[in-house]
């Protein structure tokens, strides 16, 4: 006689600005080995072989979270953790908006809830079409690439792809405050989490809807803004114990 096995509760993982699929390669092999379902996925826009992926819109990114959730068939009943990294914060924050029900734990990866009505380049000229990945020496000027190798810095620009301005440009908005009940884990990794929540109740922009949230957890992984690489087994024990909750 055979019996059915327990469906594993599938884990999104969502990187942010210039990363696809690919950048949870170093991570998977931990999620996997904790018997979870990781599923990786590359948002509209950020796909190299995109020929119209210029034009992808903040739209399109959450409607292509939802076409994932509804192919794993996550429901009320069978719901999905989400993982979300840096600039992934803005389709996600609006999935989570519109279904909060589906998402039994949302992780934020150096990263955090956006505001509604909050772009993330909202000043981006017109004439913009995408933002390529900025020289290292600029980029560490907004954002840590402490214990980013050679070879990661290296593997970063040659598989970056360029983030689409209208995604940058396009505005958050939230209408259901039903999201700020769904358990929460901040990972954190820039910043250490006594700062972060310092400046969530302070009221900085960038924080402030963090300490709307009404169950959340802070975890510190002190690394730069990309722990997938710097830290990927660390990371990955982090969220497979963050899902198990």
């Amino acid at each position: 006689m055979t019996t059915n096995s327990p469906r594993k509760t599938p884990i999104i993982l969502i990187a942010g600005h210039w990363l696809g699929a690919w950048a949870w390669d170093a991570v998977i092999d931990s999620l996997d080995a904790a018997q979870w379902q990781a599923v990786p996925m590359t948002l509209p826009g950020l796909d190299r072989g995109d020929h119209d992926r210029t034009t992808r819109t903040l739209a399109d990114q959450v409607a292509a979270i939802e076409r994932l959730s509804e192919r794993l068939g996550i429901s009320r009943d069978e719901q999905a953790v989400i993982v979300a990294h840096s600039g992934a914060n803005a389709p996600v924050s609006v999935f989570l908006d519109r279904h909060p029900d589906l998402v039994r734990r949302i992780i934020w990866v150096d990263s955090g809830p956006m505001a509604s009505g909050v772009a993330s380049a909202p000043d981006l000229p017109e004439d913009v079409v995408d933002l390529p990945l900025p020289p290292f020496d600029r980029l560490s000027e907004q954002a840590s690439i402490d214990g980013l190798s050679d070879t990661d810095l290296e593997q970063f620009r040659m598989r970056a792809v360029s983030q689409p301005a209208s995604v940058l440009r396009d505005r958050v908005v939230l209408h259901d405050q039903a999201s700020t009940r769904v358990p929460t884990t901040l990972v954190c990794c820039s910043f250490p989490s006594a700062q972060v929540l310092e400046l969530a109740h302070a009221g900085h922009p960038m924080f402030a809807p963090i300490a709307k949230l009404e169950r959340v957890d802070v975890v510190d992984l002190p690394t730069g803004h990309w722990p997938m690489w710097s830290r990927p087994e660390e990371l990955g024990r982090l969220i497979a114990q963050e899902s198990a909750r």
